[in-house]
């Protein structure tokens, strides 16, 4: 990456002396420019495509903010998470919680989408780099809130109930698509994009759900 880095500086030195200091490219010219470095320096390898280095306009509207150091307009914010709410597929068969069991080893599994992985391996979670899952775990990541009593702290004594869905749609769609509920978030969008399949989210689904899960106990 360092040297990535030099290299980039180095042509956009050398622009800015070649267009001469009245004409040095602008911050539109220099983003295009580092985009299309950054672009000739990756390539397919594995299952890894350079299409990753691609983004959506949430992703465009999310780093430009991020950029020019300041918050994201609230009503952009609005129209957004509107926007990914819409890219949300809920359940086929209409079950939200699938294994726990199956969830817990998923959560803590950090594996997939690198070049060396077989594209018949199943993705891990990789929950536990973000968020504390259970009271036992010494080792988690704090860019997210501690999952830990996720179900029991919200209510959700039978996730079967009617009183219970909102809650389950919510955790559902936030594992999805979390840019549906914030706007910018951190959170892979774990199924939009096509880390975790219908079946893995239904399983990571009762594992924060499930009174029995470790989660909640």
């Amino acid at each position: 990456m360092k040297k990535q880095h030099k290299i980039t500086l180095s042509v956009l030195a050398a622009a800015a002396v070649v267009a001469g200091c009245a004409t040095a490219p602008g911050s539109a010219d220099i983003d295009k420019l580092t985009a299309d470095i950054v672009k000739a320096s990756f390539r397919d390898q594995g299952i890894v495509k350079a299409s990753v280095l691609d983004t959506d306009e949430t992703n465009k509207v999310c780093s430009a903010a991020d950029v020019a150091g300041k918050p994201l307009d609230e009503k952009m914010g609005k129209v957004i998470e509107a926007a990914n709410l819409k890219t949300v597929k809920w359940p086929a068969n209409g079950k939200f919680l699938g294994d726990w069991k199956e969830g817990e080893k998923l959560a803590q599994s950090g594996r997939g989408l690198t070049w060396t992985d077989d594209a018949k391996t199943p993705n891990g979670g990789n929950c536990y780099n973000c968020h504390q899952i259970s009271k036992e775990e010494i080792s988690f990541g704090t860019i997210g809130p501690s999952l830990y009593n996720y179900g029991k702290i919200r209510g959700v004594v039978d996730p079967s109930s009617a009183a219970a869905k909102p809650m389950v749609e919510y955790t559902w769609g936030k594992i999805w698509n979390s840019k549906a509920y914030n706007a910018c978030s951190n959170m892979p969008r774990a199924g939009h994009m096509g880390i975790l399949n219908e079946a893995q989210v239904a399983d990571i689904v009762a594992l924060l759900l499930d009174p029995k899960s470790p989660v909640n106990r």
